[in-house]
């Protein structure tokens, strides 16, 4: 109950700031508003977004043809966002915060029981030339797909590959810094230590830490806008823009199936607990309004299997394996977008017991103020040996103010 009403006083906070602040209100996909003080020494932005989802998918038949039909309507994503500086524009903070039922899901005793509002909590201190540390929780410097915001995404959701790959976001430190190596060619380099079991664990760490190392090359220098970041060709760079990119991450004594992800390792004697490792290869091109990007995946365990203390498994399995996601569209002048997307998933199957999966996407979308007012739909079909293909349509709109 003191979470509702905690919610709905920050609400009406807004409403009533943001009528006070009528006059002076930022365009449409600037904030709800801006907030200066009077000396200068701070800043906070603050918006707000909603994803409304229509997901309908059915069975390929023994005989051919649809069967098995299911629909569903849901609120995909509703968030609040704040961000600015505090004191000085080198330090910079960032607060998100998750109200539908998918954000808030995976409360248990590790979270205090408690629904998991907080998405992002980071401040962000730019403390000797290029260098920059981070401190609190967001996301990790993982795949691409992940680290771009869902309301920034070319199609209606993440791929097959960051589903069951991603690192996601986590509590800690992270340390950041840049430099050119030319005139044009940058390079970026991202450190992360966290706790290693996931966001809004309150209990304490349950295994061991997690390591992230990421490097990012561009040879032709920043993407307009710092757009790399950005699903589609938005800024229809002039000139191309090319991105290379890998990750190395190591949870040592993880205790979850998907490393700081997935379903905790439970044992006779308490948690179950083996080092996992993955490594993230990916790229992202820009030109004209044509974009591309490919990722890979790759993940290893030195004990996949879980056990009790007598040897005997659990049941619970580290889900170790390939992933492989190309991904391409184009922006029309007319802000129209056509793209397509091939996802290829081979868990190891002798441990995990998954067979390979395929799945072809074509999605179409309709920018109306950019990201920050679109429609979006795609058509996927997903093939599984030994298992009924699937295909699946969707319908998106997205709002952000």
């Amino acid at each position: 109950m003191r979470d509702r009403l905690c919610i709905v006083g920050l609400l009406l906070f807004l409403v009533f700031t943001t009528q006070a602040q009528e006059t002076n209100a930022p365009s449409f996909g600037k904030g709800i508003f801006n907030l200066i003080g009077k000396d200068s020494t701070w800043r906070m932005k603050i918006g707000a977004r909603m994803q409304l989802l229509s997901i309908a998918s059915w069975e390929e038949g023994p005989e051919g043809g649809l069967v098995n039909p299911e629909q569903n309507f849901l609120v995909r994503r509703a968030r609040l966002k704040f961000d600015g500086f505090a004191y000085s524009p080198k330090l910079r903070y960032k607060i998100e915060l998750g109200l539908s039922n998918r954000d808030l899901s995976g409360a248990s005793q590790f979270t205090g029981n408690a629904p998991r509002y907080i998405l992002d909590a980071v401040v962000m201190w730019k403390f000797y030339k290029n260098f920059e540390i981070w401190f609190g929780q967001t996301k990790l410097p993982g795949n691409i797909e992940r680290v771009i915001s869902s309301g920034n995404l070319q199609q209606v959701d993440r791929s097959l590959l960051n589903s069951r790959f991603t690192i996601d976001r986590d509590l800690g430190f992270q340390l950041r810094h840049c430099f050119n190596l030319t005139e044009q060619f940058l390079i970026r380099e991202k450190l992360a230590f966290s706790q290693g079991d996931g966001r809004n664990v309150v209990s304490g760490n349950l295994g061991g830490h997690q390591y992230t190392a990421r490097l990012e090359l561009l040879p032709f220098g920043r993407f307009t806008g710092n757009s790399e970041y950005v699903g589609s060709d938005q800024k229809r760079e002039a000139k191309p823009k090319l991105m290379l990119a890998a990750t190395y991450d190591t949870n040592q004594n993880a205790v979850k199936t998907r490393s700081n992800q997935g379903a905790y390792m439970a044992n006779d004697i308490g948690f179950f607990e083996t080092d996992i490792n993955t490594v993230f290869i990916d790229t992202m091109f820009k030109y004209q309004g044509f974009s591309f990007m490919a990722e890979y995946a790759h993940r290893t365990a030195d004990d996949p299997i879980a056990t009790n203390s007598d040897g005997s498994a659990t049941g619970a399995i580290v889900q170790i394996g390939d992933g492989l996601n190309l991904q391409a569209g184009y922006l029309f002048k007319s802000n129209w977008e056509v793209s397509g997307r091939f996802t290829h998933i081979k868990l190891d199957q002798a441990t995990t017991g998954k067979n390979p999966q395929k799945q072809y996407t074509l999605g179409l979308s309709k920018y109306i103020v950019g990201h920050k007012l679109k429609v979006q739909t795609d058509l996927s079909y997903l093939s599984e040996d030994t298992a009924n293909d699937e295909l699946m349509c969707r319908l998106q709109v997205e709002v952000h103010f």
